[in-house]
């Protein structure tokens, strides 16, 4: 059945009239594959943080036969996959809308998983460098998700499911995380050895794509099975597809400073996550001195208290500006102030807080996880509030430039630590941090807005400042 081209652009009032398909459909079906797809690369992103301390320390596994290694530059290698990942964000967006997503979507998670699988062998017969290149590929296929993710949700969330069905689609992105940081520790310490965490989260990202090919689809006009009440309730409630076809203004995007207030805010949580993701089981390894196995399910810990923190903030930022309590713009500033402040001052007490009292180190580190999750609703979906014309465009933008951070972050601290048992170093580590922290946090709430932009409209193409 064919939808008349009229309804793209129905007003959501009238889409109440239509039948709204199945409970329980086939955009839901889409939103647990987004799910799973966000979980195993993010596995497979994270492996390496906790697997690298495995690789580099002898009788972590039982089994004599687990290689061991010993490279001095941990932190390039740690580092390297944000090398690829900021590359290909906007050209995959811009690919994806051309051509199609289901394919390209297959082909990058395809390239993720083998590259994944091939770390252990690399690793012996190339050394760190041969890991690097298999991280620097990853991050190339990785970097292409988000935006294609983006772009499928546009055409299968409708606007009054978009909030759960996008939240439930990114928060893999979380348990990925837990996953892999919970259970690396653990497979290392086996005898089966470190080599098959990145097979098992490989061949994760293998079975993904045979759900993929069967169960995707681009869009509801393209999938073979879906009914056609979920197709017109789904097409015809996404009137903001319309405006896809609106030239993207580049000149106004990068001259607004609520953009730039984003993109800052951005840069600071990147550096903070890096940190935490790639250093924190060294810190917990030769500073604390917890095993591998502790090290893993300590690292972890943060995360499930980021995946808890985004429920309750979220739930309580929609009350305060649904019920008018205050204004959208004020609440993303409430909100990522208090995922960066305070965040800022735990990695602070963190570097002074001497090794006998370890149990406050690993309070403070899952505090500062739970409370990141402010940030989640606040800069973290204020490209929308600016801009849902071209959100997309944004959150590309903002991305590739905030990624850069991630590169650099591991390679200061590889600078700072010169000895990984030495406190006074990692206190520089986490005071730096902190600092960054509240430096971009502060620009934000100076110059970010809650407003939809003017630059956002068609009318601006009248202006002259609107290209191709």
């Amino acid at each position: 059945m064919d939808v008349p081209r009229w309804l793209c652009c129905v007003s959501e009032e009238l889409v109440t009239g239509l039948e709204r398909g199945p409970i329980f459909g086939y955009r839901h079906v889409q939103t647990l594959l987004y799910f799973l797809l966000l979980t195993y690369t993010y596995s497979m992103r994270s492996v390496l943080s906790v697997a690298i301390v495995a690789m580099n320390t002898k009788g972590t596994s039982p089994n004599p036969n687990i290689p061991t290694y010993t490279w001095d530059n941990q932190s390039v290698v740690l580092s390297s996959f944000f090398w690829g990942y900021l590359l290909l964000q906007l050209p995959a967006a811009l690919f994806g809308k051309k051509m199609g997503v289901k394919k390209l979507l297959a082909v990058c998670m395809l390239t993720n998983s083998l590259f994944c699988i091939s770390i252990p062998i690399l690793a012996e017969h190339s050394g760190s460098v041969g890991v690097i290149f298999a991280r620097v590929v990853q991050g190339l296929s990785q970097g292409c998700i988000p935006p294609l993710v983006h772009n499928l949700l546009g055409h299968w969330a409708p606007p009054s499911e978009r909030s759960v069905l996008g939240s439930f689609s990114y928060s893999g992105a979380i348990i990925g995380n837990i996953l892999a940081l919970s259970t690396t520790g653990i497979i290392s310490s086996s005898w089966v050895g470190w080599p098959f965490a990145f097979y098992l989260f490989g061949g994760f990202g293998l079975k993904w794509i045979v759900l993929w090919l069967i169960f995707g689809a681009d869009s509801p006009s393209s999938h073979k099975s879906i009914g056609a009440g979920e197709r017109i309730y789904i097409e015809s409630s996404l009137a903001q597809d319309c405006s896809m076809v609106i030239p993207t203004p580049w000149k106004p995007i990068l001259k607004s400073l609520p953009f730039w207030a984003i993109t800052v805010a951005f840069i600071g949580a990147n550096w903070g996550s890096s940190v935490l993701l790639t250093e924190i089981p060294t810190y917990l390894d030769k500073i604390l001195e917890y095993k591998i196995k502790s090290d893993s399910l300590l690292s972890a810990a943060p995360y499930v208290a980021m995946f808890l923190g985004a429920i309750i903030f979220s739930h309580i930022c929609d009350i305060l500006i649904n019920r008018e309590i205050i204004s959208r713009g004020t609440a993303r500033k409430i909100f990522s102030t208090i995922g960066t402040f305070l965040p800022a001052i735990s990695l602070i007490l963190l570097g002074f807080i001497p090794k006998n009292r370890a149990p406050l180190s690993v309070a403070l580190l899952i505090i500062n996880g739970g409370i990141s999750a402010g940030g989640l609703c606040g800069f973290q979906v204020n490209h929308l509030d600016l801009s849902p014309n071209h959100a997309g465009i944004l959150m590309g933008l903002t991305n590739s430039i905030s990624s850069a951070f991630s590169i650099i972050s591991p390679l200061i601290v590889q600078y700072i630590v010169t000895e990984q048992d030495n406190p006074f170093q990692w206190r520089v580590v986490f005071i730096t941090t902190g600092a960054i922290y509240i430096a971009t946090n502060i620009f934000y709430v100076v110059f970010a807005s809650g407003e939809v932009q003017s630059w956002n409209e068609v009318e601006e193409e009248r202006t002259g400042l609107v290209s191709d």
